[in-house]
């Protein structure tokens, strides 16, 4: 379901973490959109972080250390980076309301970024939101083989670490379930994200 808003609308930051508390997200048709419309899918991706599947190749990948993770070093580099068009990508959700709410979010402590280095350059990240015990994927980008997917499996050491409960990935993708990523149908996505929520803000 959608809610188209009118254009140029500016998300202020405490309805966009009421609106993840509520189980929506916001969206845009491109970057150069400058609506925005919130989504509440009928099923939900979810990674199960107990289960939570690292694949061989990406275990040998891990192991060789061609990436210093870092945890919110350049929050805007990163978002940037999702929003870029790409050979394999000609269009992004990310326009300017949706990525001025998200750095207000990151400036609040709500919003992080995990973020892949090699010689000082940026070559891959995500960021997400958080609140309570949960964690919300938003965007993942790689400018070399495997550094989005090095961030991914960081971010889950370190929910796992800390105590999270859930980690959303608002809609599966066959990348995302060599991950163990699942769908889950609204009402149980609800209970999940329900009990996170009763969980007080859990550091990250």
């Amino acid at each position: 379901m959608t809610r188209p808003y009118a254009p140029g609308y500016r998300i202020p930051p405490e309805l966009l973490l009421k609106a993840y508390a509520s189980g929506v997200f916001p969206m845009a048709e491109s970057a150069s959109d400058p609506e925005v419309f919130w989504v509440r899918p009928e099923t939900r991706g979810v990674i199960p972080l107990a289960s939570f599947h690292v694949p061989r190749s990406l275990r040998k990948l891990i192991r060789k250390n061609p990436f210093e993770v870092r945890f919110d070093c350049d929050f805007e580099s990163v978002i940037d980076a999702c929003a870029e068009q790409r050979e394999h990508r000609t269009s992004t959700w990310i326009n300017a309301p949706i990525r001025e709410a998200y750095v207000a979010l990151h400036a609040r402590g709500n919003c992080h970024s995990v973020e892949a280095w090699r010689k000082e350059r940026l070559v891959g990240g995500l960021y997400g939101v958080r609140l309570g015990a949960a964690f919300f994927g938003e965007s993942m980008f790689s400018y070399e083989t495997g550094a989005s997917k090095v961030c991914l499996v960081r971010l889950v050491e370190r929910l796992v670490e800390r105590g999270f409960m859930l980690l959303d990935t608002q809609f599966t993708t066959e990348h995302l379930k060599t991950f163990g990523a699942i769908d889950v149908p609204k009402a149980d996505y609800e209970g999940m994200l329900a009990r996170a929520l009763a969980s007080p803000n859990l550091a990250f």
